[in-house]
C-alpha cells in the first residue's frame, strides 16, 4: 500500500516536472518568437523610411504613398507590441484565463493589421512596377529602380514579420483554448466508427 502510494507520487511529479519543463519549452520559443519581429520590424520600417530618389524626373519618397507610410505605422506598432509582450512573456507567471485573451485578441488584431500593411503596399508596389493601363496609372520604377527596389525589401521583411505573427497566432490560441474543458459527459460517450465497406 505505502509503495503504490510512493509510486503515485513519483509519478505524479515526474507529470508535473515534465509540464513544467514543457511550458518552460513553449515560454522560451514564444518569447524568442515575440523578440524576433521586433528586428524585423525597425528593419522594415528604416528600410521604407529611407526609401527617396530624386532625379531630372523628380524627387519620390515613401511619404508621398499612403499605403507606404500605413506600412511604416503598422511596422512601428508591431515592433513596440513585440517588445512588450516579450518582455511579459519572458517572466515565468501563471497563464490566467484574462491573460490568456489578452495575449488572444492582441495577436489576432496585430496579425491582421500587419497582413493588411504587407496587402497594400504589395497593390501599390506592383503598381509602381506593371502599372495600370484602365485608369492610366503608368509604371515608376522605370525612372525610380532604387525607390521600388527598397520598397519592394521593406514589403518582403514585413511579409516576414506576417509569418511570425502567424506562429503567435497559433500559440495564443492554443494557450486560450486548451484552458477549456470537454463538453460534460464528452469523454462518456464513446466514438461510434461506421464501417461503409465489405
Amino acid at each position: 500500500m505505502a509503495d503504490e502510494k510512493i509510486e503515485k507520487s513519483t509519478d505524479v511529479a515526474a507529470t508535473r516536472t515534465e509540464e513544467e519543463d514543457g511550458s518552460s519549452g513553449i515560454r522560451t520559443a514564444e518569447t524568442l518568437l515575440r523578440l524576433f519581429p521586433v528586428g524585423l520590424c525597425v528593419a522594415a520600417l528604416v528600410v521604407m523610411i529611407k526609401d527617396s530618389e530624386t532625379n531630372e524626373y523628380g524627387s519620390l519618397s515613401y511619404s508621398n504613398i499612403t499605403a507606404f507610410r500605413f506600412l511604416v505605422h503598422a511596422n512601428g506598432i508591431l515592433a513596440g507590441y513585440s517588445l512588450f509582450s516579450a518582455a511579459f512573456t519572458a517572466v515565468p507567471r501563471p497563464i490566467t484565463m484574462s491573460r490568456a485573451w489578452t495575449f488572444f485578441l492582441l495577436d489576432q488584431v496585430l496579425t491582421y493589421l500587419i497582413l493588411a500593411a504587407g496587402a497594400v503596399a504589395t497593390e501599390v508596389a506592383f503598381l509602381t512596377y506593371k502599372g495600370d493601363v484602365a485608369v492610366t496609372w503608368s509604371e515608376a520604377c522605370g525612372t525610380y529602380g532604387k525607390f521600388c527596389k527598397q520598397a519592394t525589401a521593406s514589403i518582403i521583411i514585413t511579409f516576414l514579420v506576417v509569418i511570425c505573427y502567424v506562429l503567435l497566432s497559433l500559440i495564443s490560441s492554443y494557450r486560450l483554448f486548451s484552458k477549456y474543458d470537454a463538453p460534460v459527459g464528452y469523454h462518456n460517450k464513446g466514438i461510434e466508427i461506421v464501417d461503409f465497406g465489405n
